[in-house]
């Protein structure tokens, strides 16, 4: 259940901002945070989430969203667009012009109905 999102013309540490707020909530809260969000990075995060989201229902491998959640969203360096801006006396300066690649990945969540699943899983 994972879906990808490669050379997204906005700097990592910006899309990182968003990325680390949806880490380990539920697809529901996610995309809800990403509705109300003011950040440029959050509607194209929201189409990857809904992307992930049809990756895991597709083919009857589950059957409902409700258990889902963000169990990694990941954020790399893509690559750099190198451009010059003309300074004074003939100087070039240079620009860079970052991209993201940003990874996706969801998981169902166990249920835990008996104490003794909980307990074991705490040792």
């Amino acid at each position: 259940m994972k879906a990808y999102l490669k050379h997204y013309r906005q700097s990592p540490r910006k899309v990182r901002l968003v990325a680390s707020l949806l880490k380990g909530k539920d697809v529901e809260r996610a995309r809800v945070l990403l509705d109300m969000m003011t950040k440029r990075a959050a509607g194209p995060l929201k189409k990857l989430l809904d992307s992930a989201i049809a990756n895991a229902t597709e083919g009857g491998k589950l059957e409902k969203k409700r258990g889902l959640y963000v169990k990694e969203f990941r954020v790399d360096n893509g690559v750099t667009l190198k451009r010059q801006m003309p300074r004074a006396r003939g100087a070039a300066f240079p620009i860079n012009k970052r991209t993201s690649n940003i990874s996706l990945v969801l998981e169902e969540r166990p249920e835990m109905n008996n104490k003794q699943e909980i307990a074991n899983k705490k040792k």
